[in-house]
């Protein structure tokens, strides 16, 4: 099974830039210094989040199940590097009630490199 619509898949600026490539961020941090690592940078948040669509429209959706704003996707696969490594990465979307295609929730490594 694929994600829903997912030539229309939504990830938000702030999800990458401010959270998953920030050194900073109390969650973050730790996924900000695994992406850095394959070549991801705040300054191109633009080369990670289209790296994350094409993940969740390229891999099957492995788990989903029923939130009380819609239904949540677990997607798990090879991710597209700058770098050219191809790590695996499980990537979370949500379908919110009302809405035409799932949204990033968060990505993370299923494998250490």
């Amino acid at each position: 099974m694929k994600l829903p619509n997912p030539d229309k898949l939504v990830v938000e600026r702030e999800k990458v830039a401010d959270y998953l490539l920030n050194p900073t961020h109390r969650f973050g941090a730790s996924k900000a210094r695994f992406f850095t690592h394959f070549g991801f940078r705040v300054e191109a948040w633009e080369q990670l989040a289209q790296a994350l669509r094409e993940h969740g429209q390229k891999h099957d959706v492995t788990k989903m199940r029923e939130t009380g704003f819609g239904p949540r996707y677990e997607v798990e696969g090879r991710l597209n590097c700058p770098n050219g490594r191809r790590p695996r990465v499980r990537s979370v979307w949500q379908l919110d009630e009302g809405a035409v295609a799932p949204r990033l929730l968060t990505a993370y490594p299923l494998e250490v490199e």
